[in-house]
């Protein structure tokens, strides 16, 4: 697993999660929604992580801009077959 790095769109998942733990806090002591909350964060960076790397390496070198297949070696399988 990677480092997950700050970004600043974190702030807004931040400012979310913290109104969450405020909400649930009615509910359970603060000490526990603040472990949910924490956790939740963790587990939203990680996610989204993982699916980041999901996504570039079933990318590759690009998308035809044509028929939106996988290009391969710069050039699109089902494209450059076809102008043949």
């Amino acid at each position: 697993m990677g480092l997950l790095k700050f970004e600043r769109r974190d702030i807004v998942l931040i400012a979310g999660l913290f109104l969450v733990v405020l909400g649930i806090t009615q509910y359970v002591p603060f000490h526990y929604s603040a472990l949910i909350g924490i956790l939740l964060f963790f587990t939203i960076k990680t996610y989204v992580q993982k699916r980041r790397q999901s996504i570039a390496t079933a990318v590759g070198d690009g998308i035809c801009m044509e028929c939106g297949s996988r290009v391969i070696d710069k050039k699109c399988p089902k494209c450059d077959y076809s102008q043949e």
